[in-house]
Formats: structure tokens, C-alpha cells, sequence
């Protein structure tokens, strides 16, 4: 049973575990402390200039809590009903300190700062496309619409919640560990590889019938590690299932964009410039792929289906005091579709034009086929084909 933090924002003081180390059929209990030689889980997908373990999560947090549901201690029992008696016997010193939750909030000036290498709270910056000859066609457009869009944090929230059992063979020095995951492989690769420093070949992960996924179960958690960690300190198989309430908090999370755009056209619907400035709410620490799911995978689709001739994205992922964001059903995608779509029609509301005809006015034609979007923003990436005219019809 992981004991997980109260506050979104704290300095761990102290953790006193004594009394849950008495309550009778309690194997062990630990805190983070106890796992200095386990390392910080990596980040996968360094978009945008993050350095690998740049605050990403370790198995249970050792200093300080950056949101609510990290984990901070962790007790072992003979089963679950003790351990949960005996989590709510530990006692944890915190200081509180100021929090943060809005990402625009979170990059203002005196905002509350999470980590001591992020000034501003800012993760990482990213761009694509043409700034200066998107700027310079909007100057010349016969209409600009500007509008900010909001794609809201969610939470996947499958059926099965998280969860993993592991055992440790000593005499090989092998883990085996069964998990609800969506990646086995690259769990595997990144848990001997960054997190324990062993060969590849010394873990066996198994996937069983997984109760859903939708993106959440591709990361590597501290939970996972932990369970193999703790099969090795006892030497005996480890289980932990995570609870709903537990899969809410410390889960990764969704989407969580704010965005300007500025769309411009000439005055017969033809776009001709499309500005996005996203800033991307990562969370309180990265995940596994967070980096790449606001950058690569959101602005290199904002040309969408259309021949739009200037095209600029710029991203700053910004950490807060929320749960971790990560991939999520289309991961950046449907983000991208949004802006683009909501562009078309902001563009026909001023015009006064219908929006499936300013649609067909910017459609790439079946015969420009294959087709390299504007400014680089694909970086090199060629549509092959498509037919976007018949089924508009």
C-alpha cells in the first residue's frame, strides 16, 4: 500500500513509520530514503530540449511533493485490509508550501516555482513552421480572427485501474513482473536500463487480458518499479493494485492546453496564415512521453487536410501542482484537429460564409497529391495521398 501525499505542494520534513511497523502482519514499511540506488523514472521523449531524469518521479518521492497522490512511503503486508491499517499509521512532517495549478497562471511573474532547473515553471520550449512568413501574411490578410481554445485536462480512467505483481529470483538476480500494460517492451527496456542499471535480459514483463488502456498504461510508473524493487528487498512476490481514488490522482491525465490562434483570409475564404501559441500543462512531474505529445504530435498537424500556405506553432509545457499529463486517446492529435477545425469556422462566422464551403475552398486537391504541408511544419513529411472533396459531398 503506498502512502501518497495530502499536499500539492510540500517539502517532506520527516516520515515516522514505527507505528505502522507494529500493527501485527506488516512485512515491511518504507519511504523513499530507502531506495536512493533505485534511479528516477527516464523521459522517453525529450522534445523540445528536456534533459533525461529532468524531475521525472522516482519510486517514492524523497524531498519534496510537487502534486497531491505522489507517493511517499510504502508498506508491505500479508494482505491488503493490514496494509491499509497500517498506511494511515504513518505519520509524514510536511511544510506546505504555495501551489500553483493553471498553466498560464503557473509562467506569470511570481508565480509559486516547482523545480529549481525549470525558472518560470517552464519544462521546455518548441517550435515549428515559419514565424516571421506566417506574421507577414497575416499583415496582409483581408480578415483575422483571433480566439483563444481550451482543451480541458481528463483522466482516462479505464475500467481495470493500475497494477502490478513481481517477484525476484535471487539466485539469477531476475525479476519477473506481471502489469497492466499497454507497452511490455518498452517498460522492460526503460526499467532495466535507466531505473535499475541491470541487462535487459534480467526482466521478464508479462501483459496479461488488459481491462483497458486508452494511452495511460504505455508509461513507466513509480508503482512498477517500486513492486520490483520491493520483490528484491524481501525477496518474496510483491502485489499492489491501485485503488480508483488512486488512479484519479496518480494516473497520468490528459490534454490540459490553452491556445491563441490567429487565422488569416482573404475575404473569398482562402486561409492564408494560421498562428497557434499553445501552452501545454505537463504536470507537477514529467512523464514518460509528455515532452513529445504537445510538440511532435500536436504541431506538426496543424495543417490539417488543408493547403494552408503559413503555418507557425510555438509551445511552452509548463510544470503545475496537477497530475502528470501524458498521451491520451490521439495524444496531441486531437488537440491539433480542434484548433484547426474551430480556425475554419471562426473564419466563415466572420465572413458570413458556410462552413463547409470555406472548408472545400482550402481542401489539398486530389491531384496535388502527394503534398508536403507549408513552412516545414511536417518537417519533410509527405501526404501520400487523399481525398478529402467526396466525403464532404
Amino acid at each position: 500500500m503506498v502512502k501518497r501525499s495530502d499536499y500539492a505542494h510540500a517539502k517532506i520534513k520527516n516520515i515516522d513509520t514505527s507505528e505502522a511497523e507494529k500493527v501485527p502482519g506488516v512485512i515491511g514499511v518504507w519511504t523513499g530514503k530507502d531506495f536512493e540506488d533505485v534511479n528516477p523514472m527516464p523521459c522517453a521523449w525529450q522534445a523540445g530540449g528536456v534533459d533525461n531524469n529532468a524531475n521525472t518521479p522516482r519510486v517514492l518521492e524523497i524531498d519534496k511533493v510537487t502534486f497531491t497522490g505522489q507517493g511517499v512511503a510504502v508498506v508491505v503486508a500479508e494482505d491488503r485490509n493490514i496494509a491499509e491499517d497500517a498506511s494511515s499509521k504513518i505519520v509524514v512532517d510536511y511544510e506546505e508550501l504555495p501551489t500553483v495549478v493553471s498553466a498560464e497562471e503557473a509562467i506569470k511573474p511570481g508565480a509559486p516555482q516547482l523545480h529549481e532547473n525549470a525558472p518560470n515553471n517552464i519544462c521546455m520550449e518548441w517550435e515549428c513552421g515559419n514565424q516571421e512568413g506566417t506574421e507577414k501574411a497575416l499583415g496582409e490578410a483581408d480578415v483575422v480572427v483571433k480566439e483563444q481554445l481550451v482543451n480541458q485536462r481528463l483522466i482516462p480512467s479505464s475500467m481495470e485501474p493500475r497494477g502490478a505483481i513481481a517477484d525476484y529470483q535471487s539466485a539469477t538476480e531476475e525479476f519477473t513482473v506481471w502489469m497492466t500494460s499497454q507497452a511490455p517492451h518498452v517498460h522492460r527496456l526503460l526499467a532495466t536500463a535507466f531505473v535499475f542499471g541491470i541487462p535487459e535480459t534480467k526482466m521478464r514483463v508479462i501483459a496479461a487480458h488488459v481491462g483497458g488502456g486508452f494511452g495511460c498504461k504505455i508509461f513507466l510508473y513509480p508503482e512498477y518499479c517500486l513492486v520490483a524493487a520491493l520483490a528484491r528487498k524481501i525477496e518474496r512476490p510483491v502485489k499492489w493494485m491501485e485503488t480508483r481514488s488512486e488512479n484519479f490522482a496518480a494516473t497520468t491525465h490528459g490534454r490540459d492546453h490553452v491556445t491563441q490562434i490567429e487565422v488569416g483570409a482573404k475575404n473569398d475564404g482562402t486561409i492564408n496564415s494560421l498562428k497557434v501559441t499553445t501552452v501545454a500543462n505537463l504536470g507537477g512531474t514529467l512523464s514518460t512521453i509528455a515532452p513529445g505529445i504537445p510538440t511532435t504530435l500536436y504541431g506538426r498537424l496543424l495543417s490539417g487536410t488543408y493547403k494552408f500556405p503559413n503555418i507557425y506553432c510555438g509551445v511552452k509545457g509548463v510544470y503545475t501542482n496537477t497530475g502528470m499529463v501524458d498521451a491520451y486517446r490521439g495524444a496531441g492529435r486531437p488537440e491539433a484537429t480542434y484548433v484547426v477545425e474551430r480556425a475554419l469556422d471562426l473564419v466563415a462566422n466572420k465572413l458570413g460564409m458556410d462552413v463547409l464551403d470555406v472548408r472545400r475552398k482550402n481542401f489539398i486537391q486530389t491531384n496535388q497529391f502527394p503534398y508536403l504541408p507549408a513552412d516545414g511544419i511536417t518537417k519533410g513529411l509527405t501526404y501520400d495521398s487523399g481525398d478529402y472533396e467526396n466525403p464532404a459531398e
